[in-house]
């Protein structure tokens, strides 16, 4: 059982962030994934026990983001997007290629436990499509080929660096990230990373340079107020 006190406390660390426990939910599922490995029976008692609601209400949030896995997870998750853009630039091609070559389907595991393949909707990354990631970290502009050597490292023990961002690490502490309870080196580490996103900008320099522009935000609209934190548990 790895959900023991230091999780409980690094769960507190959570829930102290926001101003009603019940909103530290999905962050807290990521805290189990980064314990277990995925959502465990285990893990949905805990945030239940942990934030004062019921196991209903854990389960149905955990069930419905597909980011939230209900089996062990391998070593590192790797994720073809095979949306409309990302296919027709080859995501497809390389989600077969891959499900061919390890031997296993959307959303499984290989027999070694290295690998977790899945095909993503969307990785809301189409300026640099096809892409692939691991542990939700970019690999941007993937050939079949291109994604076949990064599969073949990974399987090999390596890390290699991601287009964009930091490191690459282990899904379980791509879930430590998203939990917010990653190691404050690593964390600074990733912060610092630099990164490159001219292709993101292009639409902008484009609609400046025919001095085009969003409509004015609303800036008046009233923000209703936060209902005071219910007492600790």
């Amino acid at each position: 059982m790895s959900l023991d006190s230091n999780t409980r406390a690094l769960a507190q660390q959570i829930i102290d962030q926001y101003p009603q426990s019940r909103s530290a939910l999905l962050p807290m599922l990521h805290l189990v994934q980064a314990e277990e490995g995925y959502v465990t029976p285990e893990g949905i008692a805990f945030c239940a026990d942990v934030l004062g609601i019921t196991r209903a209400e854990v389960g149905a949030v955990a069930t419905f983001y597909t980011m939230y896995k209900r089996h062990p997870t391998g070593e590192h998750l790797v994720s073809v997007c095979t949306n409309t853009l990302c296919g027709l630039l080859g995501g497809d091609k390389i989600y077969k290629a891959l499900k061919e070559d390890l031997g296993v389907g959307h959303d499984e595991t290989t027999a070694d436990g290295s690998i977790t393949l899945e095909h993503a909707e969307c990785l809301a990354a189409c300026d640099y499509a096809p892409v692939v990631t691991v542990n939700y970290e970019f690999f941007d502009n993937q050939s079949v080929e291109s994604a076949r050597e990064l599969v073949s490292a990974l399987r090999a023990g390596e890390k290699p660096q991601p287009t964009r961002g930091g490191r690459l690490t282990s899904f379980r502490d791509a879930e430590r990230e998203l939990a917010g309870v990653l190691d404050p080196a690593l964390e600074a580490e990733k912060v610092a990373a630099e990164d490159s996103i001219e292709p993101s900008l292009r639409g902008l320099k484009l609609a400046r340079s025919k001095n085009e522009r969003a409509p004015q935000a609303d800036y008046d609209s009233v923000i209703p107020p936060v209902p005071a934190k219910e007492e600790k548990k």
